[in-house]
């Protein structure tokens, strides 16, 4: 029996340890439903405070209840551990680790090269490698696989290496790591199969496609279209701005059209883990191709001076009541990147607070799901929503809409709203 057909064998009857490097937002969803499917996980962290959490049963990440957690720790089907000497006994494993910009907005693949290089001192004959962190194309070929077989042994015969991108929305309601489809792209045939029959119990539906570098392009072109049409859409709000048109009536009105339309609205900036960082790796590998995508860096340059335009119409508001920026009291309503989740990396009210305090403005915050948050020094307390916080600002800034706002109450006690969501008017306020 081959090593392939073996694998798979014990495949069929869960007799598999499946290793999760980095147990985040990512990697925490994907331990569960591989444990839940009924295989044997071993997470691995570089934090103890977070392996501590999780083998104590309590979830540091939103999307999995600390029940669902104690259920499969129960099971005896996951532990935690910090110790990467452990990831040996796994023989399969996951790496989702994060992929963060560099300040030249260069990848940073660091993290992926440290894990790389944790699997390779314990990596064995039979072991299958998945990549699931967003990168370039040819990441997987080009960075992990020259790593790997500095081990002697052969991929897609002695191991086997794919990429299969996250595709992990938080905080959605309806899509989470199982019926979400799942791409997978191996290095050979053998590995992306071998990959897909790892994932087949735990995810419902499999997109198998033909190489690494099409199933790293597949996450990017997600994002960029998103980036881009998000663009369009703010390019648009600041269009109709200046025409006298109400830019929410005009994508409501285009959206009615039953094909040929997909509707985006326009916001404050990107923010999040993915649109405002993904397309960037894809812009860098074509600069090394000699070429320039252009509409991803027009994009990227409108949605990024969204912040300067939504608090030049702060300033707007306050001077239609002859006051200037200086010296007002600017509360905003929400600080995370998108509703109601806690996360807040790459948002744009980072920007926005940055900028309005630069112009000498007073700037507070309230957010149910942020309540402190620090940035370049500064530190910022959420404060509560009473009718008397509101009433004291000289002007409510809504850039998260989160759903447990009482945005009657701000519509009842504000001197003047400046809603880059459109919160109030969706509720008839």
């Amino acid at each position: 029996m081959s090593i392939a057909d073996d694998l798979r064998a014990r495949i069929a009857r869960r007799d598999i340890t499946f290793g999760i490097v980095g147990l985040g937002y990512v990697g925490l969803p994907l331990a569960v439903e591989l444990a839940r499917a009924g295989y044997r996980v071993l997470g691995h962290d570089v934090q103890q405070r977070v392996v501590d959490r999780l083998n104590a049963g309590d979830s540091h990440v939103k999307d999995v209840p600390s029940a669902a957690l104690q259920e499969i720790l129960a099971a005896g089907r996951f532990e935690a551990t910090a110790d990467p000497g452990r990831l040996g006994e796994a023989d399969a494993i996951s790496i989702c680790v994060p992929t963060p910009l560099s300040k030249t907005k260069d990848p940073d693949v660091s993290y992926i090269i440290a894990a790389t290089e944790a699997v390779r001192r314990t990596l064995r004959r039979g072991q299958a490698i998945i990549l699931e962190s967003t990168t370039y194309p040819g990441t997987t070929r080009e960075v992990m696989l020259p790593v790997l077989e500095e081990s002697g042994l052969k991929v897609g015969e002695d191991f086997f290496l794919a990429f299969s991108p996250e595709r992990v929305d938080p905080g959605n309601p309806t899509f989470h790591t199982r019926n979400t489809p799942k791409v997978v792209g191996g290095i050979t045939p053998a590995c992306r199969d071998l990959a897909c029959a790892l994932y087949a119990p735990a995810i419902d539906t499999l997109v198998p496609v033909s190489s690494t570098e099409a199933a790293e392009l597949v996450k990017l072109l997600e994002n960029s279209f998103r980036m881009v049409n998000i663009g369009l859409a703010n390019e648009m709000a600041i269009v109709c701005d200046k025409l006298g048109a109400d830019v929410w009536e005009v994508i409501e009105a285009a959206a009615t059209k039953p094909f040929g339309f997909m509707k985006f609205l326009p916001g404050p900036g990107l923010g999040g883990h993915c649109i405002p960082i993904d397309p960037h790796y894809l812009a860098w590998k074509m600069r090394g191709l000699n070429y320039k995508t252009r509409f991803i860096d027009v994009a990227g340059e409108v949605n990024t001076e969204m912040p300067v335009y939504w608090v030049r119409k702060v300033a707007e508001a306050l001077n239609d009541a002859s006051k200037p920026v200086r010296g007002s009291s600017v509360l905003v309503l929400g600080v995370a990147y998108k509703k109601d989740i806690e996360d807040i990396r790459e948002s744009p009210a980072i920007d926005i607070i940055r900028l309005l305090e630069q112009q000498g403005a007073h700037v507070r915050y309230h957010d149910p799901y942020v309540p402190v948050f620090k940035e370049d020094g500064l530190v910022l307390h959420s404060v509560p929503l009473t009718a008397e916080t509101v009433a004291t600002a000289d002007c409510v800034m809504v850039v998260t809409d989160h759903a447990t706002i009482d945005y009657a109450l701000v519509a009842a006690h504000a001197k003047r709203v400046v809603d880059t969501r459109h919160a109030l008017a969706t509720r008839g306020l």
